[in-house]
């Protein structure tokens, strides 16, 4: 976390700061809504999720560049879809001069909370181009919970 220059109203008054901080972690806190992740450590990498929903299906959709299939872990537990991944890159360079090697290794576990009822045996992943698409067809109950409602 960047230090901020203090306040003249911080120094004078340190426990105003201190709420102002404490209220802007609550804040980011609570306003992961859907979203279930542990703190993130040095080094992780996070892949960018998208969770629209329709009306038959909830659709996640994770970016995973330079990842195969074969890397990842998908599960669905209950209401709560876990995808993990590690992502490994080696290249190497030889010339007559030298000889270099670079490796890049990171891992990442996403969670997501479902916002409906999903049948678990229908569940269908697929993976291209760097893109994971897991479609979740929702049960008849939770597709029947929306209702119009008319408006006068």
């Amino acid at each position: 976390m960047a230090l901020l220059p203090a306040k003249r109203q911080d120094v004078e008054r340190p426990a105003a700061s201190l709420q102002r901080e404490m209220n802007r972690l609550f804040d980011d806190f609570f306003a992961r809504d859907f979203f279930v992740e542990p703190f993130k450590g040095i080094g992780e990498w996070r892949p960018a999720l998208d969770v629209p929903e329709t009306e038959t299906s909830v659709i996640v959709k994770a970016d995973l560049p330079g990842l195969e299939a074969k890397d990842l872990d998908v599960a669905l537990r209950g209401d709560l879809l876990t995808i993990k991944g590690e992502k490994k890159e080696e290249k190497e360079e030889k010339t007559k001069s030298y000889h270099r090697v670079e490796r890049h290794y990171g891992s990442f576990e996403r969670s997501v909370r479902l916002p409906a009822t999903v049948k678990a045996d229908q569940v269908k992943a697929s993976f291209k181009n760097g893109v994971l698409q897991i479609e979740l067809p929702k049960t008849e109950e939770a597709r029947q919970k929306s209702i119009h409602i008319k408006v006068d």
